[in-house]
């Protein structure tokens, strides 16, 4: 039984066992928050120096995307393992081991000298950055009560995208002043940090809320988790709302937003780089009133999702087809606050698979739900590369790319959303029966 059911139109419904919160869970919870915030930092770097990396190891946008896209391949290809390895092992062996990876492949990175190497200190790094955030999404579960879920996730993402300011603001300075080497070098001594305060003070869970046994840990474990999870509709609904609303600002922010605002819209790095800051602070903004929203209204998901697939698509098309030459900067202005709320839109889909699964499977579920962005993120990324090899830097058919993967995830939502809705109130009900007849 879930942890937690949530109604059609109310709140979260919280059920006797929940963890009581508290300052210590505070702390605790904002430790593994800041190691996501590290995370986040260094998965984000490359956006900020994609015209220094080109110019470093002399590739063309193919290429140059391909850092990107194999990060992302890593990530999204580790989101199902890494979900069953917390089931098993834990928050804090796994998010270790993630902090390991990501430090060692930034620490890399700084000193590639080779297309090769930086290849390969990229895909290290995403194998890090792959064990954090569903690490975090369970460490909140274990020490929140479950009507605190909706915002518990919206504070962790953005405290994710205050990395990403950190990236945008402080990185893109340092890069340029610094150099490639001190900047990327220095960045990666606060994975050394973080990682010395987790083995100290991180804690799985709180002293009494032990999570229960699983019952069978042998063969067909994995199989069995993985099946029941992607049984529920619940799971499956919240991978394609994940999936249809993150990429279009990860692909902007990653790697493809600075040389559009550069080379396509005629605007300074300076400039561009003030855009991309403007997506992180209203990512922050908008992220703090969905979870309010959210929590006290679960019923304003899909209408939130939705509406946010929406306003992208329209604002997207609106600035790459702008007919006369350049967009105006009102105009890309307001895309980038529109693209700042696709990452709030894109958690949106963890609240349906969370009430969906029971807490010994929210890992694996969690790491279906987080695989749909991240494959649309890197199916984009390459798309966007080969279009503009191949019609000689036309942003205009390269970042069309996104209205396929957008009619795509949209489909797939309003397929599922009526069988999810069902059986969300099914659960809801269960849960209430078992909570008043309690066995004497």
């Amino acid at each position: 039984m879930s942890s937690a059911s949530t109604g059609a139109g109310g709140g979260s419904i919280g059920l006797p066992g929940d963890p009581p919160g508290g300052r210590r869970a505070l702390g605790i919870w904002g430790l593994g928050v800041g190691v996501y915030f590290v995370a986040i930092i260094f998965r984000t770097s490359l956006g900020v120096a994609g015209i220094d990396a080109a110019e470093r190891f002399h590739i063309n946008a193919s290429a140059l995307s391909t850092f990107s896209i194999l990060q992302l391949l890593v990530y999204a290809g580790m989101q199902i393992p890494v979900g069953l390895l917390v089931d098993r092992l834990g928050t804090k062996k796994v998010l270790a081991l993630g902090v390991v990876l990501f430090t060692v492949g930034q620490f890399g990175f700084a000193f590639s000298h080779s297309y090769a190497m930086a290849l390969a200190s990229r895909a290290l790094l995403g194998s890090g950055d792959a064990m954090t955030f569903i690490s975090v999404l369970r460490l909140g579960s274990r020490w929140f009560p479950a009507r605190r879920g909706p915002m518990i996730a919206q504070v962790a993402a953005l405290f994710g995208m205050a990395g990403n300011l950190v990236s945008t603001m402080l990185l893109a300075r340092l890069l340029h002043s610094a150099g490639w080497e001190r900047t990327f070098a220095g960045s990666a001594l606060a994975g050394v940090a973080v990682l010395a305060l987790m083995l100290v003070f991180l804690k799985d869970h709180p002293e009494g809320y032990e999570p229960a046994p699983h019952p069978h840990l042998g063969k067909g474990f994995v199989r069995r988790q993985i099946a029941l999870a992607w049984r529920e509709p619940g799971t499956r609904l919240g991978m394609w709302v994940h999936f249809t609303t993150q990429f279009p600002a990860m692909v902007f922010l990653l790697l493809w937003g600075m040389p559009f605002l550069v080379e396509s819209q005629g605007l300074s790095r300076g400039t561009a780089g003030e855009l991309l800051t403007l997506i992180v602070l209203s990512n922050m903004t908008v992220g703090l009133v969905y979870g309010q929203v959210i929590g006290r209204h679960h019923g304003a998901r899909l209408p939130l999702a939705l509406g946010t697939v929406a306003a992208t698509a329209t604002l997207w098309a609106v600035t790459v087809f702008w007919p006369a030459g350049p967009a105006p900067m009102w105009l890309l202005v307001v895309l980038c606050v529109v693209l700042g709320a696709c990452g709030p839109a894109s958690m949106i889909g963890f609240d349906f698979a969370r009430p969906a699964n029971p807490p010994e499977r929210q890992g694996t579920a969690s790491g279906i739900v987080n695989m749909g962005g991240f494959i649309a993120s890197m199916t984009t990324l390459l798309a966007v590369g080969i279009l503009l090899d191949a019609t000689g830097n036309s942003y205009r058919a390269a970042f069309a790319s996104v209205f396929v993967l957008e009619a795509l995830g949209l489909s797939q939502i309003l397929r599922l959303r009526a069988r999810a809705h069902r059986r969300e109130k099914e659960r809801v009900l269960a849960s209430r029966v078992e909570t008043v007849h309690v066995p004497a």
